[in-house]
């Protein structure tokens, strides 16, 4: 007969290969646990953080309450498990029935026994686990998750904070066309802000500003969706966009351009998007960000935060304190932040 244990406390699902910046953030930004050296506890490998366990990517922090964090949460968890439990079950169909009885939208993630976490998906209502093709619209709701730690046990949560499967979004890949991989960080942003703003994606006639353009990933994506774009950077883009009538280049610090002059290039009284994937300190590039927002002549901002060495996160809390921001890790992110901003 199937069980439910309550666990206290909250589970992180760290981006993948990114464990170490998760717990890195936890103790940086949270002050949250001590890192120990792994252990092997009943056949389970593990780190130990604290009173904490890893499954896989998934990080269970029992004593981590975000109350007392002012509801916070850490960046480089792609999904937050915020009342996780145990369910022992003795079948898949089990398993399945008492997930279903909980809420409809359940998505796995998987370290061990794929398989039958295969057939507890097939199962239950159907959610689309596929790659998609840019671009794409999200249901801004939440996602349950559960991961199999044995045959007969789960840990899951109904009540999570993204509404990705798994906390993840992965496009299917263009190998021919686009001029860098860089391209799919702008399809994630623009994604995530369609679903967090409400917002339509860039479109036929909208003004765009890329500072640090080239090779062109970004313009190509915003160029793909009908938008005009003023590219600059110190190196020209790819020779197709550079062709492009819709394209304007020019060879300059973007981040002297004074938002007056992007404007009258651009013959708007604001421009429609503003972004940045430029490889500059973080200092610099608030004070880029805040420039425009006194200007009051950029409607959406989407911006790349590069981290230089171990996170500033006094400074991190800076772009964070931005109204109407939304701070995220994206899943085509490394070691960076993005900023959306919508004003």
């Amino acid at each position: 007969m199937a069980k439910i244990e309550q666990l206290r406390g909250t589970a992180f699902l760290a981006f993948p290969d990114m464990k170490n910046l998760l717990t890195a953030e936890l103790a940086g930004r949270f002050g949250y646990g001590q890192i120990v050296e792994s252990a092997t506890i009943e056949g389970m490998s593990f780190s130990h953080f604290g009173d904490s366990r890893w499954y896989g990517d998934l990080l269970y922090c029992p004593d981590f309450n975000p109350k007392y964090f002012d509801g916070e949460l850490p960046y480089w968890a792609r999904s937050v498990l915020a009342e996780p439990f145990l369910l022992h079950f003795d079948s898949i169909g089990e398993a399945a029935s008492e997930l279903k009885n909980i809420q409809r939208n359940w998505a796995p993630y998987q370290y061990q026994l794929f398989r039958r976490a295969s057939l507890i998906q097939d199962k239950l209502p159907y959610i689309n686990l596929k790659v998609r093709s840019f671009p794409v619209n999200i249901p801004n709701s939440p996602i349950g998750i559960y991961t199999l730690l044995d045959e007969k046990t789960l840990i899951a949560s109904a009540l999570t904070n993204s509404p990705l499967p798994a906390g993840a979004i992965q496009f299917a890949e263009d190998h021919t066309n686009p001029p860098s991989r860089a391209y799919l960080k702008i399809q994630e942003s623009l994604t995530l802000y369609h679903t967090l703003f409400g917002l339509d994606f860039p479109k036929e006639g909208d003004k765009c500003f890329e500072a640090g353009a080239c090779p062109g990933g970004w313009t190509w994506v915003l160029r793909q969706l009908g938008a005009d774009v003023l590219a600059v950077d110190r190196a020209e883009l790819a020779p197709s966009l550079m062709a492009d009538e819709h394209v304007k280049f020019m060879a300059h610090d973007a981040f002297t351009l004074k938002p007056e002059e992007v404007c009258g290039i651009l013959e708007c009284d604001k421009i429609d998007w503003l972004l940045s994937d430029v490889i500059c300190y973080p200092e610099r590039l608030l004070e880029w960000i805040k420039a425009w927002r006194e200007s009051g002549r950029a409607k959406n901002i989407i911006c790349t935060i590069k981290m230089q060495g171990a996170v500033n996160w006094p400074l991190i809390s800076e772009f964070a304190k931005i109204p109407n921001s939304k701070i995220v890790h994206l899943n085509y992110n490394k070691h960076e932040l993005t900023i959306l901003i919508h004003n």
